[in-house]
């Protein structure tokens, strides 16, 4: 029996005994209803206000958008799934319309992600809409979905949409891309400036988004499990650059890096690549396809610290093969 129940079970128990010893006035019928219905107005209140939080204490409460609900380890930041300095660094369980989208670490002395990181269930190419805030970085107690940006706010914790005003040379750019989500509010659960860092616009439009072009085919079409759905596991980031920040207060990376990781049934193996490439609007066409031992060997990340992804096939084994040859060119 449930509390609810058991209340409900008191007052009826209250007037089978007033039936059988008393005559039943109304005062007391008063008095025994305010006793047993006060404490159930209560839970019942309590059971409709919110007690989700979005910006959390530990990666481990919103760990499902992690491959086997493992985060990576980002050197001197989250290692073993432990922040190294809470303060500065926080977990965003990306929250729309009261659902958990994906996750992000993010910096707020930098004001920009750490790294964004969602399942990939098949994408699309919708558009999305206003870009939104966090606002329990501002305000623990604030609301936990994700709510339109103000232009009239600085905001002390989180990039605002005024940082990015009268821009030419840099983006809002997404790290975990709209178009790695098909449903709408999923789209539009990207469109959150927690989810962007200043991205100069050639570097955005050129050779990143043919990147995200490639990923995202090898996803559609091979990273199809035993039940033929599509499954695989996403993980973008920025490393912090040393240029003059975006309006004084936004970092500019100097990297950007993007792995991904599934089990392809076609393929009767694990598959996991990377890539990575400086945040400059000059640099090759394309960013070349490299191992996740590559990326740890050189940016000191391990994106999938699971044996499953470290050892999985290179992509770059299916870009002869017709689904993808076109998307994904490496020169």
């Amino acid at each position: 029996m449930n509390l609810l129940q058991g209340h409900f079970a008191g007052f009826h128990r209250s007037l089978e005994r007033i039936g059988s010893s008393y005559k039943p006035n109304s005062s007391l019928m008063i008095s025994l209803m305010m006793q047993h219905l006060l404490p159930l107005t209560t839970l019942l209140l309590l059971s409709i206000v919110p007690t989700e939080t979005a910006v959390v204490a530990s990666v481990a409460q919103c760990n499902e958008s992690f491959l086997e609900k493992t985060p990576p380890n980002i050197p001197d930041i989250l290692e073993g799934g432990n922040i190294k300095d809470q303060n500065r660094y926080k977990v965003i369980c990306q929250t729309l319309t009261d659902i958990r989208r994906f996750v992000t670490l993010y910096d707020t002395k930098n004001r920009i992600p750490v790294f964004s990181a969602a399942e990939y269930r098949g994408g699309g190419e919708g558009k999305g809409s206003r870009w939104k805030i966090e606002p329990q970085l501002e305000n623990q107690t604030g609301d936990a979905n994700m709510t339109p940006a103000d232009k009239k706010i600085t905001y002390d914790h989180q990039a605002g949409t005024n940082d990015y005003a009268k821009q030419t040379e840099f983006d809002r750019g997404h790290l975990f891309p709209s178009s790695y989500r098909s449903e709408e509010g999923d789209i539009n659960s990207t469109y959150t400036l927690t989810n962007a860092v200043p991205q100069r616009r050639r570097f955005n439009n050129g050779r990143w988004n043919l990147m995200e072009r490639c990923v995202k085919c090898i996803l559609d079409n091979y990273c199809i499990k035993n039940n033929n759905q599509i499954e695989g596991f996403v993980v973008i980031g920025a490393q912090p650059g040393n240029e003059n920040p975006l309006n004084q207060r936004i970092n500019i990376p100097s990297v950007l890096w993007s792995a991904f990781c599934c089990y392809s049934q076609s393929k009767e193996s694990w598959l996991a690549s990377a890539h990575w490439g400086e945040n400059t609007d000059d640099g090759p066409k394309y960013l070349q396809t490299k191992t996740l031992a590559e990326l740890h060997t050189k940016l000191r990340i391990e994106a999938f610290p699971g044996p499953q992804c470290r050892n999985g096939k290179s992509a770059t084994e299916l870009y002869s093969e017709s689904p993808c040859k076109a998307q994904c060119r490496q020169k």
